[in-house]
């Protein structure tokens, strides 16, 4: 039974991944006018927005750190880390707390949208692009009724060396 009340887009979702073999499950969020997608099994919790310690010298996606029940907590915010023309903090913002390589961090996004279980035949690959922007962590484009979902692997973005949060000895620091 599903706890969730999806929309006709998401239940379509559902009943196709249903029907056909392999299947992941998705939460999805809006960055700007994009949607996105990461890989449910790297959410540890959602939460609302509140404004972090800065941190001297981080670069200016970093927001800073939060305290997260004794685990200091490093907050990205993935709408300037992406490029996003316009960063508005308001109700709607979340952060997802992610879990990446043993490590917690936060990722500050517009708004948090729903699960989705996506077929693997509903992810198409990403497109090729010569740009100097590292578009590596984008593992694929799903459509979903009308919606357009940019599949991205967090934990690549998060632990990308630009990010400066994941070295080889983070494995085992909290």
């Amino acid at each position: 039974m599903d706890m969730h009340s999806p929309s006709t887009a998401a239940g379509d979702a559902r009943h196709v991944a249903g029907q056909q073999g392999a299947h992941a499950e998705f939460l999805t969020f809006r960055l700007g006018a994009e949607e996105y997608g990461i890989d449910i099994l790297r959410v540890q919790e959602i939460r609302s927005y509140e404004e972090p310690t800065r941190i001297a010298n981080a670069p200016h996606f970093i927001k800073g750190v939060v305290n997260l029940r004794g685990v200091i907590v490093p907050v990205v915010d993935l709408r300037i880390k992406l490029g996003c023309e316009k960063v508005e903090y308001n109700g709607f913002t979340v952060v997802i707390v992610l879990n990446v390589r043993g490590r917690v961090v936060g990722a500050v996004v517009d708004s948090v949208s729903d699960v989705l279980e996506l077929a693997s035949e509903l992810i198409k690959p990403a497109p090729e692009m010569n740009t100097s922007m590292d578009t590596s962590f984008i593992t694929g484009i799903a459509s979903v009724g009308e919606r357009m979902l940019i599949l991205m692997d967090i934990e690549a973005l998060m632990s990308s060396p630009d990010m400066g949060l994941m070295d080889s000895s983070s494995q085992n620091l909290q």
